[in-house]
């Protein structure tokens, strides 16, 4: 663990067991709604807000790979999210914030601001 992952303030979120693996849920952090993922092990975490639509929709958007990147697929215009940086593959002037996610004695965590 790093110096700065020591100050961060986490916040547990929900048991481990609750976030499957490609299987996205959401959470609610500082009064932001979050998309959680897992994805072969890696945790990610972005937020749950679609830009292009303003509805709260990426946690139930199909993640796979695309272009080397994990990405999550919109449910609804099917706009590409890259889950490490939040950038959208189809605009390159739009990207969704990331959140820092842990899992720590088998609780999901997000870093709180």
């Amino acid at each position: 663990m790093g110096a700065a992952e020591k100050l961060m303030s986490w916040q547990v979120v929900c048991n481990s067991t609750d976030l499957e693996e490609m299987i996205g849920a959401r959470a609610l952090l500082d009064g932001e709604q979050v998309a959680m993922f897992r994805v072969k092990g890696k945790l990610y975490a972005v937020s749950a807000i679609d830009p292009f639509t303003k509805a709260a929709v990426l946690a139930r958007g199909i993640v796979g790979s695309l272009k080397d990147n994990i990405v999550v697929a919109s449910p609804l215009l099917k706009q590409h999210f890259n889950l490490e940086t939040g950038q959208c593959l189809e605009d390159e002037s739009v990207q969704i914030k990331t959140y820092q996610i842990r899992e720590s004695d088998g609780k999901i965590e997000l870093a709180s601001n």
